[in-house]
This record gives structure tokens, C-alpha cells and sequence, in this order.
């Protein structure tokens, strides 16, 4: 049997409060802010269902959801649901308008309590409200728990790669690491390296390096050939299997055969560097990677492309990330004040590494293969489970698909007000 929806005003269907300056203490419980988690606590001031709305500032309007105890900051509002089990609808329903559109103030964007508990919008039961929520949370649920699992990958290839070629535990001909099972070494110029090992640089494992473009932002004169054209703010998405924002461009067509990209390349950040984060993001291209767009990929000339030797990619790959965690190119880095930009030919050229045997090196990409073709398999899925959550939000939000829900006899028809789910602590 389907309801009726019925026009409330927000007011009618939670309660709001306020957040309070945090405690300085640390702890484990969830600071919100606007922009969500901000910090950790030892204390909390909001326990439940508990939907979190930026007030003030960049972040005005963005809408967060939390169901354990947690700490909501000055700069956001606490909605509490009046129906236990609504608070994910409730979330749902702001997420799917526009609040920043509701602000007020120029130099300093505000939205106050009254702006928002004046709304006006219309909702379906309380059991259709949790059909629907159930539905938006299976699909967030399972991006998260992709975006987790892609998280312990990637940290698991780092650690391994830390245990093989800077610790030296790789796994010798008896599957024992190699160090601590007596392994021999020899002098080198940079200390004791395993026998067999040698010292070099990164250009002894590189073929080719080649210049990005940018092109036009529409077809123009001989700049007809659309690209996708990767920028340096893209590639943290794109390591962790997402598409990103990767813009479309049109650059000539001789460009776009010189440029395109190949399995095992790299991409390197050559500008745009800070002084708390340096220069030398890098991104791994694989085919599952290039399959995830319908036009030859590129980067931009603010990056630069590494063509590896044969059989070098993942290693290679692996070690320029390990060195940027590291914070050492900023050692590399020119430019003294703004926009910083990374000394490539240096890094590349005179940055002394360890190089293994290559049994050793086959071994390891082979296991970083695997581990990163499933980190873009479930990069690529949870892309594509968010363009069913965008889809299917305003449609099952606004009524226009219908969720089939039997009458719910025990919880009461909305608007009616009934016993708030969870208090909040002011």
C-alpha cells in the first residue's frame, strides 16, 4: 500500500541545535565540521542520529551523517530527527538540495537555524523514508567499503615495498627474508645492498620522458583531437581507482600520437607544489586504467611522462611514491616563493637508488600487479555505484520513483512529532 506525501516544514520533523567550540583534549570520538570529519576528541556533545550541516564559511551547507556519539563544532548545525530510523532520509533529503543557495552574508557565506527549520518539502512516510534510505545506504555502504579496502592495499604495497628494496627482507630462494636469514652484501656507494645489487639512478630505468599539453577547451583551427587530459590535482584520484575530474581538451592531431599514453607509464607532477606539500605526485598507467575513458588519455604540460624499460614500471613506480612520502623531493624542488616546481632532470638524473636483481624485480611487480589492478577494479565500481546513488537520489527523494512499502501500523504518519531518537548535549 503507498502514502500520500504530505508538505512539513523542517521544523516539524527534527530538532536543531548548534555546535559548540571543541575540547582541546584528544581523543577518539568524531569532530565535525562542515567539511566533516576535522579532528578527534574525548568527549561528544551529540549521540544518535545526528545529521551535520556546515554553517558558516567555505563548507556552508555541506551535509554529513552520523550514528555514534561525536563532537559537532561552531561551525555546524546539529538536526536530530524526531522519528528514530529517519535521520538517514533526513541526510539524504538536504544532500539533494542545494543549502549553500539558502545563505546568507558575501565576505562570510552563514546559515542560520531559522533559514533552514523554515523549509518547506514534502516527504512520504516513515516506512517509505526508510526504504528509501536503506536503499542510497547500501550503495554508499558498499563505496566505502571499497574506498577501505583500497586504503589497506595500497598501504600493504607500501609497506612491502619498504620491507624488500629499503630494509632488505625480501624473500630469498627459501621463501626467507633475505636480511635477518643471513643474507650476504656487499659495499656500495650507498652502504651495505644485498650481492648481486647495484647502485643507479632513475634514468637507468627509463627509455623516454615526454612533455604533456593542454590544447583548447573546444575544437579551434587544427585542434581538433579530444583527449582526456590528466592535471596533477587528478592523480590522488585516479591511484586510488577513480576517475577523477580529468577534463576533455582538443590538441593537434600529431600530438595527441607523440602524447597519448601506453600500459606502464608513469605521470609525474612537475608543478604546483606548496610549501607543506611538495611537488611529484606520480600515477601508474595501466590498461584498466585507460579503458576508463572513451578518448586517447594525456596529461597536462604542468606534468611530465616517465616511459619506463620494459619490466621497470611497477618498481619504478613504487620507489618515486615511496620518496615522495618521504618528503624527499622537496630537496628537488626551485622556486622560493608561490607555486613550486620540481626539478625533474635532477631527480631523475643525479638521485642515487638501490637496483635489484631482477628476479627480485619481477617478483615484486608481479605482486604489485595484482594488488593494483584491484585497487582500479574497485576504484572503477564504486565510480560507477556513485552515478547510480546520483541517479537514483533525486528520483527516489523527490516521489518520482516510488518505493512499494506495506502500511506501517506501529510508527505514526508524518508530520506528527513523536519522541526524539537522541539527545543532543549542548
Amino acid at each position: 500500500m503507498s502514502f500520500e506525501w504530505k508538505e512539513v516544514r523542517l521544523s516539524d520533523i527534527a530538532e536543531f541545535a548548534n555546535g559548540k567550540k571543541r575540547p582541546s583534549e584528544s581523543g577518539k570520538i568524531p569532530v565535525y565540521g562542515g567539511n566533516g570529519i576535522m579532528d578527534y576528541t574525548n568527549s561528544y556533545n551529540s549521540e544518535g542520529e545526528t545529521v551535520i550541516i556546515g554553517r558558516v564559511g567555505a563548507y556552508c551547507g555541506n551535509v554529513h551523517y552520523e550514528n555514534q556519539p561525536c563532537w559537532i563544532s561552531d561551525n555546524a548545525i546539529a538536526a536530530k530527527p524526531c522519528i528514530k530510523g529517519t535521520g538517514r532520509y533526513l541526510y539524504y533529503k538536504l544532500k539533494s538540495m542545494n543549502l549553500y543557495n539558502m545563505r546568507i552574508g558575501s565576505s562570510q557565506p552563514l546559515l542560520t537555524q531559522s533559514l533552514i527549520k523554515d523549509i518547506v518539502m514534502k516527504i512520504p512516510s516513515t516506512s517509505e523514508q526508510i526504504k528509501i534510505s536503506d536503499i542510497l545506504t547500501a550503495l554508499d555502504y558498499k563505496i566505502e567499503l571499497n574506498n577501505a579496502i583500497n586504503k589497506n592495499l595500497e598501504e600493504m604495497a607500501q609497506a612491502i615495498f619498504k620491507r624488500w628494496f629499503v630494509d632488505f627482507e625480501f624473500p630469498n630462494e627459501n621463501g626467507e627474508p633475505y636480511k635477518s636469514s643471513g643474507g650476504e652484501f656487499e659495499e656500495s656507494e650507498l652502504g651495505l645492498i644485498p650481492r648481486g645489487w647495484s647502485v643507479g639512478t632513475f634514468q637507468d630505468l627509463i627509455s623516454d620522458t615526454v612533455g604533456g599539453d593542454w590544447g583548447k577547451e573546444a575544437p579551434q583551427g587544427n585542434y581538433t583531437k579530444e583527449v582526456s587530459c590528466i592535471r596533477g590535482a587528478d592523480i590522488p584520484e585516479i591511484t586510488k581507482g577513480l576517475l577523477g575530474k580529468v577534463p576533455k581538451r582538443f590538441i593537434l592531431p600529431k600530438n595527441a600520437t607523440a602524447k597519448s599514453l601506453s600500459h606502464g607509464d608513469i605521470i609525474i607532477e612537475i608543478s604546483g607544489g606548496s610549501p607543506t606539500q611538495s611537488t611529484g605526485r606520480s600515477v601508474l598507467i595501466i590498461e584498466e586504467v585507460l579503458n576508463k575513458f572513451n578518448t586517447p588519455l594525456i596529461c597536462t604540460n604542468f606534468c611530465r611522462v616517465i616511459k619506463p624499460i620494459i619490466g621497470y614500471s611497477e618498481f619504478l613506480y613504487c620507489y618515486l611514491s615511496y620518496l615522495y612520502n618521504e618528503d624527499v623531493f622537496f630537496q628537488y624542488e626551485n622556486g622560493t616563493t608561490g607555486i613550486k616546481n620540481l626539478d625533474i632532470g635532477s631527480l631523475l638524473s643525479v638521485h642515487k637508488i638501490v637496483i635489484p636483481i631482477k628476479s627480485v624485480l619481477q617478483q615484486y611487480s608481479a605482486q604489485y600487479q595484482a594488488v593494483y589492478s584491484t585497487i582500479q577494479h574497485l576504484g572503477r565500481e564504486s565510480d560507477q555505484l556513485a552515478q547510480i546513488r546520483d541517479t537514483l537520489l533525486p528520483k527516489l527523494i523527490s516521489g518520482e520513483i516510488r518505493v512499494p512499502v506495506e502500511q506501517d501500523h506501529s510508527a505514526p504518519d508524518l508530520p506528527m512529532v513523536a519522541e526524539s531518537s537522541a539527545t543532543y548535549q549542548p
